[in-house]
């Protein structure tokens, strides 16, 4: 019969077993190379009141088989300053994937978006608006800074897979940059949710009327129109770009891929049959209008405004990380399951400075979500509700709700191995840790001073260790 310590002691060699077996299953947790890079958009310029909105083609961006880790972005000056919200809104950037044709003219700027289609091949994100649509891959607002974009590990989008590359194309990067130049505007809230009174306009960029009772929102801010600045109010014009920053790590079988999938509060979602089956169209609007509150509500709601919709996913999946998508005037959005259910909400942060990142009144960040890897699983077909809220303490016009979500088709193979360890540890009582305890700990300092050893001995001769 053994005895308790000798029990003990063989306990505590299971748990060294398993924390080996841990060690081998997790080979991410080593940390892969990441890598990282800046770079600078074309210049755009700008001045008071005035407004960019340009798609450039053919940027610059990592190339190769890759996995993207993160993209981050914000509005610079020529001599690489920051440039706070209170001087250029930052309505908006998004950058997308397309093929284009080898041998074909590489547009740098082309402002209605539009290129031959035998030249252009869309690589649209997963969804789940209708074409044209929210197809971006990474894309953010005023909020750009203080929103955390990492994708964790062992999950990466994964980019220049040679497989999926069309023959005779090749992998290109768009992106386009809404921005609003607000110094001595006379007012800045107006201008940057495009109030049409401010941009004296009555046609959308492709000359076509407004529509009735349109008051404000994309439409009356597009590409070189002018808010209304202050009397007398003069200012020179300057060169600005979007500088952005990419980390990206080459592509590892242990890498878990992920589908990008943006949904939108707006989104109107028709049901019908067609030769292939059920089928669903979607019909997302983009922006939206928030109404003033009554005096009445202020008692009832505290003059919140809260929109919401269902959506059906496509696909299942486990969601990895999560974001919202706001503008000013903004106090939180939020996905939920059917049976309402929490899945992820996402908070706005607002400024109280000056300086660049901490602008007073503006939607400086954004909270994300990072669920535990296979902690939140969708399936195929599942209805999501969407929601988004709004101050309605004064009118708000062209807002915003986007949910932006990175869904991965399974857990890592490693997970598998915690079954192993869950099962030794029902068999292990609390002196069998402090044997395991020991004896790793053992290992670990022999382990040390072998290290120790050998590298003295190559660098500097032997020279004994002291323990």
């Amino acid at each position: 019969m053994q005895s308790a310590d000798m029990r003990n002691f063989s306990q505590g060699w299971k748990i060294l077993v398993a924390i080996f077996l841990l060690g081998l299953s997790f080979p991410y947790s080593q940390g892969y190379n990441v890598k990282s890079k800046v770079f600078l958009s074309p210049k755009f310029v700008l001045g008071p009141g005035s407004v960019e909105n340009k798609f450039y083609y053919g940027i610059d961006f990592p190339r190769g088989h890759i996995a993207l880790k993160s993209f981050d972005a914000e509005v610079t000056d020529e001599a690489g300053n920051p440039v706070p919200l209170h001087e250029t809104y930052l309505h908006h950037w998004a950058v997308e994937k397309y093929y284009g044709r080898k041998d074909a003219e590489l547009l740098e700027y082309n402002g209605n978006r539009l290129l031959r289609e035998s030249d252009y091949i869309s690589a649209r994100n997963d969804g789940i608006c209708q074409t044209n649509i929210l197809e971006q891959d990474f894309g953010l607002g005023s909020e750009t800074r203080g929103t955390a974009t990492h994708i964790p590990d062992p999950y990466g989008l994964e980019i220049g897979n040679p497989a999926t590359i069309p023959a005779g194309y090749e992998e290109r990067w768009f992106l386009n940059v809404h921005a609003i130049d607000t110094r001595g505007v006379e007012d800045r809230l107006g201008c940057t949710e495009c109030k049409c009174d401010l941009y004296n306009v009555t046609v959308d960029e492709y000359g076509q009327p407004l529509k009735p009772n349109y008051r404000g929102g994309l439409a009356c801010c597009y590409d070189g129109t002018q808010c209304r600045l202050s009397n007398g109010f003069e200012g020179a014009r300057r060169s600005l770009s979007l500088r952005y920053t990419v980390k990206w790590v080459d592509w590892e079988t242990s890498i878990v891929p992920v589908k990008i999938y943006i949904l939108d509060v707006t989104d109107k979602e028709t049901r019908f049959s067609d030769s292939t089956g059920f089928s669903i169209q979607h019909h997302c609007q983009i922006e939206y209008s928030v109404e003033p509150c009554k005096a009445s509500d202020v008692a009832d709601n505290g003059c919140v405004h809260t929109k919401r919709t269902s959506v059906t996913m496509p696909t299942s999946g486990y969601i990895i990380y999560g974001v919202a998508h706001q503008h000013s005037g903004g106090i939180g959005a939020a996905l939920y399951r059917e049976d309402g259910q929490l899945m992820c909400s996402s908070i706005p942060a607002y400024g109280n400075g000056m300086e660049a990142g901490n602008e007073a009144g503006y939607v400086v960040g954004m909270s994300t979500c990072y669920p535990k890897p296979g902690s939140l699983r969708i399936t195929d077909g599942e209805t999501l509700i969407v929601e988004s809220s709004y101050s309605s303490s004064r009118e708000h016009t062209g807002v915003m709700g986007f949910f932006y979500i990175l869904v991965a088709d399974r857990v890592p193979e490693s997970s598998s191995f915690l079954g192993v360890f869950n099962k030794m540890d029902s068999d292990i009582n609390h002196s069998a840790f402090v044997w395991g305890a020991f004896v790793l700990a053992g290992v670990a300092v022999i382990a040390a001073a072998v290290g120790y050893r050998r590298r003295n001995k190559y660098e500097d001769g032997y020279q004994p260790i002291m323990i």
